[in-house]
């Protein structure tokens, strides 16, 4: 095991010493190229927003550029080879930033924040900027009419973003939608649905955000990369407070997710690490709120399904007939590339967790029409299942867990606790998420209803 450090520097002359723990393995990560251009993707988003007419602030950049650190350590250095249980990293960051004493007050907030999300040990140290970057966002100019947004939300390409952005402008409301550009399938899924809203709601004004950022290989001295990528949507959160700190007014980024997902109760006791992610838990968004007031920002972050299963997103969608055309090019699966190995294109392998929550989601909702997505394995009961294999392990992991709720129904309660302390304390919260987890794994017994499975 070793510890690392990340250290940010904003071009060849910041150069300042900045003492290393015992042991630490210190990496630079330049966030200029050439003069005063920002790197990694940043100096792009501020020049697409100012085209928008969105001008962030400067502690919005900061947020974009705490969370570059962060991708570029969740990334870059190996579980497998720099921690000592084979998951949880040491990992410290240094980040220049415009206001270090309101980033120095927060930072606790955004220790617990990423310990609970990514499951590593995080440690933030905050420094002024060199005195030549201490002004880096632009300046915007005069204008009588600000940006024409009057609504903030992710975009990732997947079903429940489609379902918000669909609900959104069926409102009436004029969104930016925001998206990290990463793997091949679900960043092509982006630009289809995208384009495809533009096509259907021609002559609205809605845009749209779009982050590439990855960093090389060799980033970090003796490491191999990681693609358990835990901390992926702390980018993606940072990424939408960035734009929205240049919008006119209070904003609220929403974060469409259904109930089922956002709480991802374990299905059994032992999935753990990279099988209980809490990419849009209440109490990691409860935690962003937190860090957002205590940095100033007027703005804050929501899941406006939370208390909804993703079939009940479905039904409810306030456009089902583009939804049902559109669903096809919406991208759910966890490994959409899986079956080159069978000669196959990019799909859905219709068998990973998220599959079978996306299918039984259509099922349900889409009554009495069928899902139009193609699937891998497209009859899942055409034969048992392996549970010693991939196409079976999530299958028989859902026939547990609802076995084990049906049996015991006053389990849920509990169960809803397992990831983490939630954000609210109130009774009627905690109802509302115990029986959107009870709804949610009765959708997907319909789907499993039938369906067999073996030991390999």
């Amino acid at each position: 095991m070793r510890r690392h450090v990340i250290i940010g520097r904003y071009g060849p002359g910041d150069r300042s010493r900045l003492p290393l723990g015992d042991g630490e393995v210190e990496t630079r990560l330049d966030l200029v190229v050439g003069e005063r251009s920002l790197d990694h993707g940043i100096g792009r988003a501020l020049g697409d927003l100012a085209r928008l007419g969105v001008y962030p602030s400067e502690m919005g950049l900061d947020v974009l550029v705490l969370a570059t650190h962060v991708h570029a350590a969740d990334t870059r250095v190996s579980r497998s080879s720099e921690s000592q249980d084979g998951w949880t990293r040491e990992l410290r960051l240094v980040v220049p930033v415009s206001d270090p004493d309101r980033w120095t007050a927060a930072a606790p907030t955004f220790v617990r924040m990423l310990n609970f999300l990514t499951g590593d040990r995080w440690s933030l140290a905050f420094r002024a900027r060199p005195r030549r970057f201490a002004r880096i966002a632009p300046i915007p100019p005069g204008r009588l009419i600000g940006p024409p947004f009057d609504d903030l939300a992710l975009f990732s390409g997947g079903l429940d973003s489609l379902i918000g952005a669909i609900d959104t402008l069926e409102a009436g409301r004029t969104p930016l939608l925001i998206s990290h550009a990463g793997e091949g399938a679900t960043s092509d899924a982006q630009t289809t649905i995208f384009d495809a809203l533009k096509v259907h709601y021609r002559g609205r004004a809605f845009e749209r955000l779009r982050l590439w950022m990855a960093f090389p290989d060799g980033l970090v001295r003796g490491s191999a990369g990681e693609n358990t990528t835990r901390g992926r949507s702390f980018l993606f959160f940072a990424l939408g407070v960035f734009a929205g700190s240049g919008l006119d007014g209070p904003f609220t980024l929403k974060v469409p997710e259904n109930g089922l997902i956002a709480v991802n109760v374990p299905l059994d006791p032992l999935r753990l690490g990279a099988l209980s992610t809490r990419t849009t838990h209440p109490f990691y968004i409860a935690r962003w709120n937190d860090a957002l007031a205590g940095l100033g920002f007027n703005g804050r972050i929501e899941n406006p399904y939370w208390d909804k299963t993703k079939g009940e997103m479905v039904a409810a969608c306030a456009n089902g007939a583009l939804l049902r055309r559109l669903t096809p090019t919406s991208m759910s699966c966890a490994s959409p590339t899986k079956g080159r190995w069978q000669g196959l294109g990019t799909q859905h392998c219709g068998y990973c967790l998220p599959c079978l929550i996306r299918r039984a989601a259509l099922v349900t909702g889409l009554r009495p029409d069928t899902d139009p997505t193609v699937y891998t394995v497209d009859d899942l009961t055409s034969r048992a299942l392996d549970t010693r294999q991939s196409e079976g392990v999530q299958i028989r992991s859902f026939q547990l867990a609802i076995e084990r709720l049906r049996a015991r129904p006053a389990l849920a309660p509990i169960l809803i606790h397992k990831p983490g302390p939630l954000f609210d304390k109130s009774p009627a919260r905690q109802t509302a998420l115990a029986e959107v987890y009870r709804r949610g794994l009765e959708e997907v017994g319909v789907l499993l209803a039938g369906v067999r499975t073996r030991p390999g």
